[in-house]
């Protein structure tokens, strides 16, 4: 089976790998001139840490990645800890891997390091996807064109696979803007607590953690907008502007946001979960299929456990792709559908307006971390829990 794949971004790297591991022939195909990712910092939390173990490259992920020592919750102005989740050993065994920080770009040579260069091919813009009864047509915007046994579609929440296959569809503005830097540190932790730290305050929150083993804080600091903001990664913004959205926040955050030379801001944009994916011999992957609010750190995860799954479901019907496409599906969509509708939830439960639901709301930490630390603040453990491994087991029950 000779399957293309369109994006080279994280999740159409890591598909890539996982589809190479296989034996399937692989062409990738990516608009840019080359690999590359704009942006900061992504936490790997276990669920997609086990993908990439499947894969046999974490020993490439611990090399560069951060190993942070609790994610914790704080108040806005007072820092206050409301809860404290740690990531130590019981962490780790619970899970079966363990939660980590690592640089976008990082995280993406991790995947792209190990394809052949005659596997990826630059400056593909997709222009039209044509289905016939031998396979499926590629026409890119140079003139050239690819025939494939099989297409994925790994090109983002403006994909244009999704677009060519499935129309538009319901891109939505959610009202929220996210600021993205990184402050350098010199390599000396110490500079905040080596945590992922969630800062909550009115109709806003700031996320900060440490990346590049250590040299860098990245900061992910999301405040509601009143009017639509670009749904790009490479928009700048200043310092200035950042320190204005949070005046009057807590001042080890006011330190850190002086500490900033280069700032992105982009709009936050979602879709509701989609019915289906495939159509035929082409399917989707990653944000082009159910792209999500930053809230949960699913976006990259997401697209490496579909990256895993599918080729997984490929290696079990490799004579009848469309059974593959069909077990994907039943496996990958209730989860990511309800990812994205949590995500989207903890953009009201982050942002809540009023000290006396925000007091309601980290009461509420505080039961929880009583009954079991791991369930507290974020409540992540049913994201956490899943392994992608067991896919195949899962089928053959």
């Amino acid at each position: 089976m000779k399957i293309a794949i369109i994006g080279g971004g994280i999740g159409g790297t890591a598909t890539a790998c996982a589809l190479r591991a296989k034996g399937f022939e692989v062409a990738l195909f990516e608009q840019a001139a080359a690999f590359g990712e704009v942006g900061a910092g992504v936490q790997i939390t276990p669920n997609a840490v086990k993908a990439i173990m499947g894969l046999g490259l974490d020993h490439k992920l611990d090399a560069v990645a951060f190993r942070p020592r609790a994610v914790s919750g704080r108040h806005w102005q007072s820092g206050r800890q409301n809860f404290r989740i740690d990531l130590g050993e019981e962490f780790r065994a619970h899970y079966r891997a363990p939660f980590l920080h690592i640089h976008r770009a990082d995280l993406l040579d991790v995947f792209a390091s190990e394809l052949p260069p005659e596997v990826c091919h630059f400056n593909k813009r997709l222009e039209g996807v044509a289905q016939t009864g031998a396979g499926v047509q590629l026409q890119f915007a140079d003139g050239s064109r690819f025939e494939a046994d099989l297409v994925v579609g790994a090109d983002g929440v403006r994909s244009a696979v999704r677009r060519e296959v499935f129309g538009a569809g319901d891109l939505r503005w959610t009202g929220h803007q996210c600021y993205r830097a990184l402050v350098p540190t010199g390599g000396v932790v110490g500079h905040v607590a080596p945590e992922s730290a969630f800062w909550m305050g009115p109709k806003a929150h700031v996320v900060t953690y440490y990346v590049k083993g250590g040299a860098a804080v990245n900061i992910v600091a999301v405040t509601e907008a009143a009017e639509w903001v670009e749904e790009s990664w490479s928009a700048r913004s200043s310092r200035t502007a950042m320190l204005k959205d949070f005046e009057g926040w807590h001042p080890d955050l006011q330190k850190l946001f002086e500490g900033v030379d280069e700032v992105y801001n982009w709009g936050l944009f979602d879709r509701d979960p989609m019915p289906g994916w495939s159509k035929g011999a082409v399917t989707l992957l990653g944000d082009a299929c159910h792209p999500m609010l930053p809230f949960l750190s699913q976006g990259a995860a997401m697209a490496i456990e579909d990256a895993y799954v599918l080729a997984q479901a490929l290696a079990l019907h490799p004579d009848a792709p469309g059974a593959a496409l069909a077990a994907y599906e039943a496996e990958r969509l209730p989860r990511t559908a309800r990812v994205q509708l949590e995500a989207r939830e903890r953009g009201r439960t982050y942002h809540l307006p009023s000290e006396d639901e925000m007091a309601a709301r980290d009461a509420e930490y505080a039961r929880r971390a009583k009954e079991d630390p791991r369930t507290t603040g974020i409540n992540t453990d049913w994201v956490y829990d899943y392994d992608p491994r067991d896919f195949a087991a899962r089928r053959a029950a």
